[in-house]
C-alpha cells in the first residue's frame, strides 16, 4: 500500500520544502501531496519534489482527508495564524482529517508555547521526519531505505 503524505504550508513554503526533502531522502513508495495556502508555497513545494499539488482553502479542506500523515508547521491547526493565511474551515478540516498529524512547533508573534526549548528548523524538521519515520515503521517497515 501507498501512504499518501500531505504537507501543508503557506507563506513562502520553506517549511514544506525542508519537509519534502527530508522525506524523498529517507522514504520509498509515498505519494507527497503539496498543499499551499497561497500559491508560492505551492510552487516550491511542487519543486522541491511533491508529486501533486493544490492552493488554497478548499483545496485543503477537500484534501487533508485523503492523506494518510498530515506535516505542517503547528500554525495550520491555529486560526489567523501564518500573518492571516490560515482559515477556521483549514484549521477544523486539518484537525478532523483522518491521518496522522506531525507538526513542528514553530513559535510566531501572536501565540507562545511554553516549555519548548527553541531549536534550530533544521533540527525540528528531523525530528519531524524521525518521529514520521516511527509511525510508518509501526505501520510498515518495508518503506524505509536503510532499515
Amino acid at each position: 500500500m501507498k501512504y499518501t503524505v500531505i504537507i501543508v504550508d503557506g507563506m513562502g513554503g520553506g517549511i514544506g520544502v525542508q519537509l519534502i526533502g527530508r522525506l524523498k531522502e529517507l522514504v520509498d513508495d509515498i505519494e507527497i501531496v503539496a498543499l499551499g495556502t497561497n500559491a508560492v508555497a505551492t510552487e516550491r513545494m511542487m519543486k522541491a519534489g511533491a508529486h501533486r499539488g493544490a492552493t488554497g482553502e478548499n483545496a485543503i479542506r477537500v484534501s487533508v482527508a485523503h492523506g494518510d500523515f498530515i506535516l505542517g508547521p503547528i500554525g495550520i491547526v491555529i486560526i489567523n495564524s501564518m500573518m492571516g493565511e490560515i482559515t477556521s474551515g483549514m484549521a477544523e478540516a486539518i484537525l478532523k482529517a483522518p491521518g496522522q498529524r506531525i507538526l513542528l512547533p514553530l513559535q510566531q508573534d501572536h501565540f507562545y508555547l511554553a516549555g519548548l526549548e527553541q531549536v534550530p528548523l533544521a533540527k525540528m524538521t528531523d525530528k519531524a521526519v524521525e518521529i514520521f519515520k516511527d509511525r510508518l515503521r509501526f505501520i510498515d517497515s518495508s518503506r524505509l531505505k536503510g532499515v
